[in-house]
């Protein structure tokens, strides 16, 4: 067996400009779903996984995301004085979800740049990286898969999605050393949005991943590629190619996920996320019978 991953990496430097203006002041991954901000989903799917250290790489006017991940004395103070334990334990619970920690990217100098900042958090141990544009099913093991999957091979482990074959050049995709096994697919290659009719598979790559350290190794000596700036697909092309750095395996996820990033998914994650819920989700699928009725 192989050690198991406790720290997790998470990239927040981006501007989110999809979101703009909304994100004119707010960082996007503090958008809410629902009650709550993206990034704590994201941060709570990384502790349930068993992940206890939390790295943050950010940017430039990240404050709101620092903040919600700390305490807010006057805001407890108060709610304690009313006796309002229920909003009490929901502002405290993001400050009790691990060890937080943040460091600055320097630019916006791709995936892979921001990954390789946090080297001396995640010295010689493998680590998570998860991305806070997907947004899996609350109660996802997905997470938890990849982390047994590294234990047992070792390797570099991606989180896989299928899509239809005509929707593959929106995603980059693996191309696969064999079938499928058990949910478990192994690497030779990746592609960048390919051609329909040249992927070598209709198998996306989406953003959770368990890494070994020797893809610092790969992340530093990496050329910039796409737009000028250090992919991190680029490294896992080489460590699949080249079978270093442990290589790599996919795991094929075939729950609920949504691409927060996206206004259209993002707002079908809100109501899926609300439809779920007792104080919600009634009343909501009663709104939304009635809406689409009258739409029709």
């Amino acid at each position: 067996m192989h050690s198991t991953p406790r720290k997790a990496v998470i990239p927040v430097a981006g501007l989110g400009t999809r979101f703009l203006p909304a994100t004119k002041a707010m960082p996007k991954e503090m958008l809410p779903l629902v009650d709550k901000p993206v990034i704590q989903y994201v941060v709570e799917e990384a502790v349930a996984s068993g992940l206890t250290d939390i790295l943050f790489i950010t940017g430039r006017d990240k404050y709101a995301l620092e903040n919600h991940f700390d305490t807010s004395a006057d805001l407890e103070s108060r709610l304690e004085a009313k006796g309002d334990q229920e909003k009490l334990d929901l502002v405290q619970a993001p400050t009790e979800l691990g060890n937080i920690h943040y460091v600055r990217q320097g630019g916006a100098k791709g995936l892979g740049h921001a990954v390789n900042a946090a080297a001396s958090f995640t010295s010689d141990e493998p680590f998570a990286v998860l991305l806070g544009d997907d947004v899996v099913e609350e109660n996802s093991d997905l997470l938890k898969t990849m982390i047994a999957v590294h234990g047992k091979t070792g390797a570099n482990v991606v989180a896989l999605v299928e899509v239809p074959r005509e929707e593959i050049h929106k995603y980059g995709c693996i191309k696969p050393a064999g079938p499928e096994v058990d949910g478990v697919i192994e690497v030779s290659d990746f592609v960048e949005k390919p051609k329909t009719e040249l992927a070598p598979s209709n198998f996306a790559v989406i953003g959770r991943y368990i890494l070994n350290p020797g893809i610092h190794e790969l992340l530093a000596n990496q050329e910039p590629g796409a737009g000028g700036e250090i992919q991190l697909t680029d490294a896992l092309a080489k460590a699949a190619r080249e079978k270093t750095a442990g290589g790599v395996v996919g795991v094929v996820f075939r729950g609920e996920r949504y691409d927060a990033g996206d206004k259209l998914e993002f707002l079908k994650a809100t109501v899926l996320l609300a439809s779920k819920r007792d104080d919600l989700g009634p009343g909501l699928m009663s709104w939304l019978k009635d809406f689409v009725a009258k739409s029709n």
